[in-house]
């Protein structure tokens, strides 16, 4: 997961729909894959397209790759990577122009909009016929890829964000380390203590973002849209409530640091910690790799504290198929091989990549055993209490909106109240939640 950021174009409700007005959905016409499902000696070629291990990473996805073809000696796999900021931008013009790939990569949130305009093709047609056994999957992660009663994807990866704490700076500070029964005022009674070890010392990083604050706002009860999806819910007192907490952070009790405090780079809360001037942060699992190589202090995680309810992020990634793919059969095939398949999830192991979305013992108790952190099981734990973005058409356009009004209450030009109020008088304007 890359970060917490989702970068959709706000053109591509237009582009797919224009896409999917000049071809008839997949399941009105004939499987265009049933050519490829033939005789295993035709050779077929896969074209696909995927970011999350583009880069340095990219060697282990060519392991996958290589281990399928060791198997499947006629398929050709054209792979071709992109980085995250460029990926979405890329996929959008091609999806519009026909020319998607047969494979592409998509993250939870911006699936449902490809699913819902018809840019993927079902796949519940080709599991079947292709006997293919998709129960070793995580069943949250395989779900994450099912719209409206039909699987459009498999997961490759999975994540959920933790509270990594520095054990040092906890002993410093005299204070009891943190157990997967923390709430709010734990969390704030041990980062204040910490807080005042130094002047350039902090107690923790909770960042005032989009995903941070509908997950906080869970934790309190609260949330962005009713659970029937028709209204928003934003001004809520449970949200003001949640607002306020994130924003006194910063501004009242200064257990985290606001901008001027903290050198503006793209990682500076990951660089505050590895330095060993933070106590606690909340960030995703896939920063293992990174802080067991550079961080010289001891540390370990636990599942994040909530309040009235604990609520954590769930996170992944999942392949897809083009809907007009003339390869699909063998398509469905090389995706649940890379994605699932013990060797491939041994490799994605090996390279300490994201967690492999699947439920094998002998991968999981590898997982759990490394060390550090010591308490790898919060990772699985944090699944009892999932909490997912609130995913509709205009997604890019809800996270920009909520975003500029938390920015003004963390900057204290309005109140948590207001900056609430503003809010959803702006999504009710602007928003849809009937698309």
């Amino acid at each position: 997961m890359k970060r917490y950021l989702s970068t959709i174009s706000l053109a591509l409700a237009t582009m797919l729909t224009v896409s999917a007005c000049s071809t008839a959905p997949a399941s009105s016409k004939a499987n265009p894959a049933s050519a490829a499902s033939g005789a295993a000696s035709q050779p077929v070629t896969i074209t696909f397209d995927q970011f999350s291990n583009s880069g340095d990473n990219e060697q282990y996805l060519k392991k996958m790759i290589d281990a399928y073809k060791v198997k499947n000696p006629n398929v050709t796999i054209k792979l071709q990577s992109y980085g995250y900021q460029d990926y979405f931008t890329q996929l959008t013009t091609k999806v519009a122009g026909g020319k998607a790939a047969d494979v592409f990569e998509l993250n939870y949130e911006n699936f449902v909009s490809y699913a819902k305009k018809g840019a993927l093709m079902p796949l519940d047609d080709i599991i079947k016929s292709e006997n293919i056994d998709t129960s070793s999957y995580n069943p949250t992660a395989l779900k994450a890829f099912n719209a409206d009663g039909k699987q459009y994807g498999v997961p490759d990866s999975f994540s959920t964000v933790l509270l990594f704490y520095n054990k040092d700076l906890f002993d410093k500070a005299k204070v009891s380390y943190p157990t997967d029964d923390w709430k709010w005022e734990d969390a704030m009674n041990a980062a204040q203590k910490i807080r005042a070890l130094g002047k350039d010392i902090y107690g923790y990083y909770h960042p005032c973002t989009f995903n941070e604050f509908y997950k906080v706002a869970k934790q309190n009860g609260g949330s962005l849209i009713s659970a029937d999806g028709k209204s928003f819910t934003m001004d809520t007192p449970e949200n003001v409530q949640a607002l306020q907490y994130m924003v006194d952070m910063q501004n009242k009790t200064n257990v985290m640091p606001t901008a001027a405090q903290v050198e503006r780079t793209a990682n500076a809360d990951w660089d505050l910690f590895k330095s060993g001037r933070l106590g606690m942060i909340v960030t995703g699992c896939w920063a293992f790799p990174d802080f067991t190589k550079n961080c010289g202090f001891n540390w370990d995680v636990a599942v994040e504290p909530g309040h009235s309810v604990k609520a954590t992020h769930f996170f992944s990634n999942g392949y897809v198929v083009n809907k007009d793919s003339k390869a699909a059969n063998e398509a469905v095939k090389f995706i649940n091989f890379i994605s699932s398949n013990k060797e491939a999830t041994q490799i994605r192991l090996d390279a300490g990549l994201e967690l492999p979305p699947v439920t094998d013992s002998s991968i999981i108790s590898q997982y759990t055993s490394k060390t550090p952190p010591a308490n790898r099981k919060a990772v699985f734990k944090s699944l009892d209490f999932l909490v997912t973005p609130p995913v509709i058409s205009q997604y890019q356009q809800l996270q920009d909106i909520v975003g500029k009004h938390l920015d003004a209450a963390v900057a204290g030009t309005v109140t948590p109240s207001q900056a609430l109020k503003d809010m959803q008088a702006e999504c009710q304007q602007t928003i849809s939640l009937s698309k």
